[in-house]
């Protein structure tokens, strides 16, 4: 039963991932001047397969326990709002909005690895790299900001 609901868990997180995919960086991220702590390309997508390993473990863990009602609906909202802040950032091109989806969703996986925590201590340790990467991420998005305030005051057309 644990291996279904893990799939069922690793697809939400998978749906979330392909976002990565259907809005990738491209040209205009590759001109703006990003923070002096910016990994390096192929840092992303190794990071975002282990913490979706971990996310979906955590989930499938508590969705089988008693008690998980508060846990479960925030383990919902931030994988929404993982999968939100791709399009935003690099599909719309919006700095500002994109800094708007991370901060509301660092919010959202620290009260979720509390909520996951007072379920099963084992998942909600789980999440504890995941809102570390999602500070890093946090941080690189207000860097993006600071250092190229223009374009976040006047996000690019998009081309079609």
């Amino acid at each position: 039963m644990f291996w279904l609901t893990f799939a069922v868990f690793f697809g939400a997180c998978a749906g979330a991932g392909l976002t990565g995919g259907l809005f990738p960086p491209g040209p205009w991220y590759r001109t703006l001047e990003k923070p002096w702590f910016t990994p390096p390309d192929w840092v992303f997508p190794v990071t975002w397969t282990v913490l979706y390993f971990c996310i979906a473990t955590a989930g499938a863990r508590v969705a089988m326990l008693e008690g998980n009602g508060l846990a479960m609906g925030l383990w919902a909202m931030q994988i929404a709002f993982n999968g939100l802040w791709t399009p935003v950032f690099f599909g719309l091109r919006n700095i500002r909005l994109g800094m708007a989806v991370v901060s509301f969703l660092w919010l959202v996986v620290a009260a979720g690895m509390v909520a996951l925590w007072q379920v099963d201590w084992l998942s909600g340790l789980l999440f504890v790299p995941y809102l570390i990467w999602v500070t890093i991420a946090a941080a690189l998005n207000a860097g993006v900001w600071r250092l190229n305030p223009e374009e976040a005051r006047n996000p690019p057309p998009i081309e079609t």
